[in-house]
């Protein structure tokens, strides 16, 4: 049997029979990989469920109900920690290890938990959600890296894409509980304070399971890294591994100086790298997903349904679309390829924007009936949205950046993306109101225009690749334009046997 792989492929394995690795070929990762992922159904969750507990947080407090600077604070606090979590989630996981720090954002997040659900003030529940905050910014930085890392290099991007169902699915869930304890009493106490409960199952969980194997090579133990490794791949993978494994410590030795963040702007390879993780990061939030959500109500509202029931309803059914469209992302990330996926992705959004622009426009003039342009337009973008642009940014930078720096590069970015989410959430409203939302929606167009170049020129293709293949990708990126060229040439042409 011969199959034709790049040098130190990571492909088909050749050991006298043919053996594809698929999703659910390997229980013990995708084990691991859903336990991982209960930090994306955090996040997911705390971002989704805000939006209902305020209404009830204003009916117990009157200082809240008559200042929107109090309404805007409890919302926004939590980006605020995510920020500050993610920014110091990078340096954590290096120093400490995937697992570690998965545990300290567990106990974080369940700490802030209690103590909104315990809050006297407003001011308490805005402490609890600077806290909660801090816990999902460590998780947005930990759960995808950990499940890279622990990842064969074939479903690595349906793996970590798990991680986004995760969040899309905690959105989901905060929808539902949102609905379940409307009539219950301390309504936004139960709302805020049941999120504990999946940080303390992942916690007690996580203590059952090992260190990122790459990391524990890297870092700690050889021994203990190849017996995870062991329960990952078969004998003949196992030794192409750790020779890779190997040959990515001893690079590491032959650094003289600690990794610092300056290294990432100062090293051209890096810095190409970190350009195109953090591009991507801030294109998924300024290409408007959190901006189309809020205003899915309206869009129906639009279409002729006044019923704030249905608004209810009809988040829970966007909700869904956004976790089914990351179900598709998952199979497609790994046969379709991140880049491709991207692009295509983002040809849809920005014709579901143009939509969604010229239905708010004429609605704006007066035209009659146009209602149904507005929810064509909602509907295309999550279609669209929801297997590309969702997973495909958290992907790359699980992937994309060497082992000294992964958790340096991967926390910056997740820096970036929450640092868009907040811009994106404190503008959009103010813009709307200077210029109208049909003209606001055309820039966010122009801005998922401006995403499609971007990916079109700086992002490479990954699919399939060892990590060792995607940091060569960078060197010949940085040192040899031509070389680069055949390298990717030879990668893309790779077909699925």
């Amino acid at each position: 049997m011969t199959i034709e792989t790049f040098p130190g492929s990571s492909g088909f394995i050749d050991s006298g029979h043919d053996k594809k690795i698929t999703y659910f070929s390997n229980t013990y990762v995708l084990g691991l990989t859903v336990v991982a992922g209960i930090g994306g159904l955090l996040f997911g969750y705390d971002t989704g469920v805000i939006s209902g507990a305020l209404l009830y947080i204003r009916d117990e407090f009157e200082a809240v109900d008559q200042s929107s600077f109090l309404q805007e604070t409890i919302v926004s606090m939590a980006l605020v920690g995510a920020m500050i979590g993610a920014a110091a989630g990078g340096a954590i996981n290096d120093e400490y290890g995937r697992k570690a720090a998965t545990l300290l954002a567990d106990v974080i997040f369940a700490l802030g938990s209690f103590v909104m659900a315990a809050a006297w003030n407003p001011y308490v529940i805005i402490f609890g959600r600077l806290l909660v905050g801090l816990g999902v910014g460590v998780a947005s930085v930990t759960a995808p890296m950990y499940i890279a890392e622990a990842a064969p290099s074939e479903i690595r991007g349906g793996l970590v894409s798990t991680n986004v169902l995760m969040i899309t699915s905690g959105q989901f869930l905060s929808y539902l509980v949102n609905l379940a304890f409307t009539e219950v009493r301390g309504t936004w106490r139960w709302m805020l304070g049941v999120a504990a409960v999946p940080a303390i199952i992942q916690f007690f969980l996580m203590l059952f399971l090992p260190e990122s194997p790459r990391w524990l090579y890297m870092k700690k133990s050889k021994s203990d890294a190849i017996v995870v490794l062991s329960k990952i791949y078969d004998p003949y993978r196992l030794e192409e591994e750790l020779d890779q494994l190997s040959t990515a410590l001893e690079e590491e030795h032959q650094r003289k100086n600690a990794v610092s963040y300056w290294d990432v702007f100062r090293i051209k390879e890096i810095r190409l790298a970190f350009f195109a993780g953090a591009g991507l990061q801030a294109f998924q939030q300024f290409t408007g997903i959190n901006t189309v959500m809020y205003y899915s109500p309206t869009i129906v509202q639009m279409a002729g349904f006044k019923s704030n029931q249905l608004a209810l309803l009809l988040s829970l059914i966007v909700a869904l679309m956004n976790a089914a469209g990351t179900v598709v992302g998952i199979y497609l990330i790994d046969h379709f390829g991140r880049r491709k996926l991207a692009l295509s992705s983002l040809s849809g959004v920005i014709l579901s924007l143009i939509l969604l622009s010229v239905a708010f426009y004429f609605e704006s003039i007066g035209v009659a009936n146009i209602g149904w342009v507005a929810v064509l337009g909602l509907a295309l973008y999550i279609a669209f949205f929801a297997p590309g642009m969702g997973p495909v940014p958290w992907t790359v930078n699980s992937e994309i950046y060497p082992e000294s720096y992964r958790g340096i590069c991967g926390g910056m970015s997740a820096t970036v993306n929450w640092v868009s989410n907040l811009v994106v959430a404190q503008s959009f409203l103010s813009i709307a109101e200077a210029v109208g939302t049909g003209w606001t929606f055309l820039i966010l167009a122009v801005i998922a225009v401006l995403a499609f170049a971007f990916v079109f020129v700086f992002v490479p293709e990954t699919k399939g690749l060892s990590f060792e293949e995607v940091e060569r990708i960078w060197k010949e990126r940085a040192w040899g334009r031509s070389s680069s060229s055949r390298l990717e040439s030879l990668i893309e042409n790779r077909e699925e046997p």
